[in-house]
């Protein structure tokens, strides 16, 4: 029987572009350029490899955001999926980790899956409480923040590797599991499957198909919300600290005056 992956893809605000939000204090996304969360490039990786490993495998990638996430997903297929699925619904604009983890579950079952994997965080909102989130809504085991993962006999290993000590994690499929960027170096796409990623399939879902009343994700349904933002102040010119003689004095001065020293 084929091993079931969905690697779970976020699209993202450039992080070089000038993030900044929207009128209702959600993230901007049309006034800068997106694209694959970086630590979602892992998860991909990882399942690339894990598939190549086993006897067979089908590699599902999904996103839940708006139709350019599209080319979040067409690069994980240009990297070696077999499918994508895109979950895309203006009622799901404003919808915070929770109401995602409730749509991304949904589609997870709606696919069908045997390992469930995840980067770290998203490389926006850096909360990496996603995994667990899914986890615990699809009723299975997690291995979370693994810099290295592994598939035998219906069981996925993982290790974790922490400040004082290394852990190996084990749970029986299914199971969610989040890579950390130690996990190893994501493949670039070739020319081979950048084209090959425009032949292969890639599903479109809304919430009527989910079975998702709009009330439940969204600004209404969110469980956290963005009260208040300031803009961060204009970059000031530095101090200049002109070297005749006195300029190491002078450097400890001012890093003391600042206490940086």
């Amino acid at each position: 029987m084929s091993l079931r992956i969905v690697v779970c893809v976020k699209y993202v605000p450039d992080a070089t572009g000038d993030r900044h939000f929207a009128e209702d204090l959600t993230t901007d996304r049309e006034s800068v350029d997106g694209l694959l969360s970086e630590l979602d490039e892992y998860a991909v990786e990882q399942a690339l490899q894990i598939g190549e490993d086993a006897d067979d495998a089908e590699i599902t990638v999904l996103t839940v955001g708006p139709e350019d996430a599209k080319d979040a997903l067409r690069k994980a297929l240009s990297m070696g999926a077999d499918k994508a699925v895109h979950v895309e619904d203006d009622d799901l604009h404003g919808t915070d980790a929770l109401g995602t983890s409730a749509v991304l579950a949904k589609a997870i079952e709606k696919t069908g899956y045997d390992l469930v994997m995840c980067g770290m965080a998203s490389t926006d909102g850096t909360m990496g409480v996603l995994p667990a989130l899914l986890a615990e809504r699809l009723g299975v085991p997690q291995v979370t923040l693994v810099s290295e993962v592994s598939v035998t006999d219906g069981k996925v290993n993982g290790r974790r590797d922490g400040d004082t000590a290394t852990e190996q994690l084990e749970a029986s499929l299914p199971a969610v599991v989040s890579v950390t960027d130690q996990s190893g170096e994501a493949r670039y796409p070739s020319f081979k499957g950048i084209m090959a990623a425009k032949k292969k399939p890639v599903e479109s879902l809304d919430l009527d198909d989910l079975d998702i009343e709009a009330e439940e994700v969204g600004l209404e349904g969110a469980w956290t919300k963005v009260d208040d933002a300031t803009a961060r102040p204009a970059r000031t010119a530095g101090t200049i600290v002109k070297d005749e003689g006195e300029g190491g004095k002078q450097l400890a001065e001012y890093l003391a005056g600042q206490k940086f020293i």
